[in-house]
Formats: C-alpha cells, sequence, structure tokens
C-alpha cells in the first residue's frame, strides 16, 4: 500500500488532512506558549545537571505521532525555557520579542521564502530592497539597495572585514598587466598576510578576531588598542599604533569602531576615529550590532553622531530592536565596492536577469539560502510607528541610569563602570569580606539565582581601578537593561535577590564548605 496520502498528510500543502493537523495542532502550541507566557516563574528548568537527567532523545522506527511528539516538545523544551521578557531576565543582549515579529514568523515559516533568487521570493525580494533604503537612510548614507540582511552581528562584522581587506588589497597590489589586484580571482598575494591588518578596541566583540581567523588572516593580523576609563576605544592610542604600524610597513585595511561594546555598552567616539582612518587611507566598519538601535531613537541619535561616515556598518535587530533571532543587516555605503564578492550563477542570478533590473540579493550576501527575515521588522516599523518604536529603545537607556544611581546608593554593592547606553556593570561587596573572595561570590550568585529561576543576570570581568588602588580585572555582574518593561521597581528587586543570595553563600565559601550551584 502506498504511503503516499501518509507523505501528503505530513507536508505542509494543500492537502485537508495536512491542513486538519496544521490548524490543529498550531492552536495547540500556541496554547501552550500563552501558558508559558502566563507562569511568572522566570525559569523552571533547574540547574544543568537537573535538566541532563530529563532530556532525552526517543526516536522510533514507527514515531510517536503529531500530538504526542509536541506534547514531548512541550514539556522538554517550552515549559524549561527560559523567558527572555521576564523583568529578571537581563544578562545578555537577548531580547524580549515583538508580538509583531512572532506573528511574522509564522509567515516566514508558512512561505519558506528563500532569498537567493528573485524567483524564489519574488514579494520579499522587493520588500527586503525597500527596507535596506530605509535604514540607509536611517544611518545617514542616503538612498540606496547596497546592503543586506544578515543571521546578525558575525556575519555583518565578517562582510565588512572581507570587503575592507580586499579593497585595501586592491588598492595596493597589482597583478602583471597593472589592473589591481582581486583576492577573489587570484587569493591573497604572497606578502599580504603579514602585511595586512585589522584595527578594533580590545573591548571590541570577539567577532573581528573569529573572522579574521576565518578568511585566513590569523589571530596575528588583528591589533587591539587599549581603552580609556569610559570602556571606549583610546584614540590617542589609535592613532600611535597606526603610525607605528606604518613605520614598520604594514598597511591597515580597517579599523573597527563599536557602537555598543557587549557588556559596557560603550560607543567608540566615531567622529575622532573616522578622522584618523582617512589620514592613513584606511576602511572604517562600525559594529552597530546593538547600539544601532539609536538610529530609531527619540532621545539619544546623537550619541551615534558620525556613523553616516563609515564605509560599513553592522546593525542586529535580534538586540535592542526587539526581535526574534536571527535578524541583522550589513550596509555599505559605497555599492561599487560590493564587486569584492559579485558572482553570478545563471540558475539564480544571470547577467540577463541584472540588465533587466530583476534583484540580485545573493551577490549581496555570504548566505545563499537565507531566510525572509526583513519581513520582522517590516512589519514591526508599519505596526507601531516610528515613535513608539524609539520609546521603546530609550526606556532602556534611561532605566540604565537610574539603576546605576540606585547601586551607588545601595550598601553592599558597587558600580564598576559608569554606563553609557544600556547595561550595568556591578558586582556584591559585602562589608568586611575578604577581597580575594569576591570574584567566587559574585560567580556563584549569579549562577545560583539562574538554577532556581529567580534570576538571570550575566557574569563576565571586568578592569576597574577602585581611588587609590591599582587597577585589576575583577569578576564583575552584568545586567543588560534593554527590556522595554522591565522597571526600577523590578531591578530593585532583583538586587535585593542579589544581595539575599550573597549573604547566604558567603560564609561557605569563606570556610571552604561551598558546592557550586551549577556542580
Amino acid at each position: 500500500m502506498s504511503n503516499l496520502p501518509k507523505h501528503r498528510q505530513a507536508l505542509f500543502c494543500n492537502d485537508s488532512q495536512s491542513i486538519a493537523d496544521y490548524q490543529k495542532n498550531m492552536n495547540t502550541a500556541v496554547q501552550a506558549v500563552t501558558e508559558w507566557l502566563q507562569n511568572d516563574k522566570m525559569y523552571t528548568g533547574g540547574s544543568i545537571k537537573e535538566l541532563r537527567s530529563v532530556i532525552n532523545f526517543q526516536p522510533s522506527k514507527e514515531g510517536l505521532g503529531l500530538e504526542a511528539a509536541l506534547k514531548r516538545s512541550v514539556e522538554l523544551f517550552l515549559d524549561k525555557s527560559l523567558k527572555v521578557h521576564h523583568p529578571h531576565s537581563l544578562a545578555h543582549l537577548h531580547c524580549p520579542t515583538m508580538v509583531t515579529s512572532q506573528i511574522a514568523e509564522v509567515l516566514i515559516n508558512a512561505t519558506n521564502q528563500s532569498m537567493d533568487s528573485w524567483d524564489q521570493s519574488p514579494a520579499g525580494s522587493l520588500m527586503e530592497v525597500q527596507l535596506i533604503d530605509w535604514l540607509r537612510q536611517k544611518v545617514g548614507y542616503g538612498s540606496g539597495q547596497a546592503g543586506v540582511f544578515t543571521s546578525g552581528g558575525t556575519q555583518s562584522n565578517l562582510m565588512g572585514v572581507l570587503l575592507a581587506r580586499d579593497w585595501c588589497i586592491a588598492k595596493n597590489w597589482k597583478n602583471s598587466d597593472g589592473a589591481e589586484w582581486s583576492v577573489q580571482r587570484d587569493g591573497l598575494p604572497a606578502d599580504a598576510l603579514q602585511k595586512v591588518k585589522v584595527i578594533c578596541s580590545e573591548n571590541a566583540h570577539f567577532s573581528v578576531q573569529k573572522n579574521m581567523a576565518m578568511m585566513g588572516m590569523g589571530f596575528q593580523s588583528v591589533v587591539t588598542v587599549p581603552v580609556t576609563d569610559t570602556a571606549q576605544m583610546d584614540v590617542a592610542a589609535l592613532e600611535q599604533t597606526m603610525a607605528q604600524l606604518q613605520a614598520d610597513g604594514k598597511i591597515v585595511a580597517c579599523v573597527v569602531a563599536t557602537a555598543g561594546t557587549t557588556d559596557a555598552g560603550a560607543i567608540d567616539p566615531i567622529p575622532a576615529i573616522r578622522d584618523i582612518t582617512n589620514q592613513y587611507g584606511a576602511w572604517l566598519h562600525i559594529d552597530a550590532a546593538w547600539g544601532g538601535a539609536l538610529i530609531l531613537s527619540n532621545q539619544y541619535r546623537d550619541k551615534l553622531k558620525g556613523i553616516e561616515t563609515a564605509d560599513s556598518i553592522t546593525l542586529d535587530f535580534h538586540k535592542h530592536y526587539f526581535q526574534s533571532i536571527s535578524c541583522g543587516a550589513f550596509l555599505l555605503k559605497d555599492e561599487q565596492n560590493y564587486r569584492f564578492m559579485h558572482y553570478e550563477a545563471e540558475y539564480l542570478n544571470s547577467a540577463y536577469d541584472e540588465e533587466h533590473g530583476v534583484p540580485n540579493l545573493v551577490s549581496k550576501s555570504l548566505q545563499t539560502t537565507r531566510r525572509f527575515d526583513a519581513l520582522k521588522l517590516w512589519l514591526t516599523v508599519e505596526a507601531l510607528g516610528e515613535d513608539l518604536y524609539g520609546s521603546m529603545i530609550d526606556h532602556g537607556v534611561d532605566l540604565t541610569r537610574d539603576v546605576a544611581d540606585y547601586i551607588k546608593a545601595t550598601d553592599g554593592l558597587e558600580l564598576l563602570v559608569e554606563p553609557q547606553f544600556a547595561s550595568v556593570l556591578f558586582r556584591v561587596v559585602p562589608a568586611g569580606y575578604p577581597s580575594e573572595l569576591l570574584d567566587t561570590l559574585n560567580q556563584n550568585v549569579a549562577d545560583e539565582l539562574f538554577a532556581k529561576g529567580e534570576a538571570n543576570i550575566g557574569v563576565t570581568r571586568v578592569s576597574y581601578q577602585k581611588q587609590g588602588d591599582a587597577k585589576q580585572d575583577v569578576q564583575s555582574l552584568k545586567m543588560t537593561t534593554l527590556s522595554p518593561i522591565a522597571t526600577l521597581e523590578n531591578v530593585k528587586a532583583l538586587l535585593s535577590q542579589v544581595l539575599a543570595q550573597a549573604d547566604a553563600i558567603k560564609d561557605a565559601i569563606a570556610a571552604g564548605t561551598y558546592t557550586p550551584a551549577i556542580d
């Protein structure tokens, strides 16, 4: 007997049983999510040890059937998942999501459009091009189509340093007939590996090093410069570094400035950095994966002064734009520089199609198959309007300042870096507690609160100098205060839990009898 009817039922298609299964089980899934949302507990999965003991994959020849398999996924995954919208979930750049984003995901998933050719996503291709144009105008580039949606900041940063490197080599190396060297065609010149450098601050995202390594340049190609006490790139150090590299016979292809560092939320001084890169003929890429949300801000747009001068920009919408993962963009100021990665495939984007105005998005992207993630941002902007969207972004920045002031006024807490954007770096400092145990105490406070499902706060290392003391790297707690619904009262309640948890475990840590929650 043919299994074709079962094939049709299993596939999402115009089949009566398939449609019935889709409607019934989608409703079940929506109801399960609704119930999950209505549970006020931030997290119920327990410790990593507890979670490992209950999660088990059980494939079989016969299959469980859709209803039973969905029930297991709800029990194992949904019910034990972190609620990123919870006001105590503040550890990472991991945002609560818009209702519009969730709705757009249904349309994106149902249609399964691929952005690698117009005939696979006819409407989506045209919509993405228009959204890129709008984003270009928002950053100050002016109208145009040079840009593409990406999986997120790491991929966008890769595109920035890749194009910068190939632009640099084309400018400084020639092939045998005197034409500009093409890395795409001929590979890297033998001496480029040691000569070509990329500069970023020591607080820049790790993707700069990671991407240069993937490009075959190695970590050695990345030169980091120190930061100031405000966690911003030290401009004087940048100028000295570029002068020294030039004196050593090196060529700086690109300076990566950060608009919103991962920990401190620091925004590098873009105008001053642009002046220096102009002096040395280097590309300026701005990693605005986080701080780029300020292009929609009603109050803080000036923090991104000079962003329009960059040669390329990273934006990331699954951070402070509140979109579901994944959703990012890469913007390129001069469309001519896309020539370094242009490619035509007859079956996707032929020269004939381009001559007739068919969008060629695959040539602007490192990906071939690519989701229509732009719909999430499109639907959100059209639904909310720019003013309300900007208000939601501004809320987190306002909250950050209030939280910092509260920490400075609260015994047992210490602010480690003055916040600039939407993150707060602090630690617990019980009166009279041994300084050598503070790192251990703060690490375990965060782990304890997460295992209990009470709070998700980050843990990182921060360079800190208390007045009169030497600078040192200390264990820091981190709150990323980007949530548009978190309030100061929410954060005060969280900080009370932090202090109480520290008090509960500090003596055991001092006595050497404490067992970490993560174990």
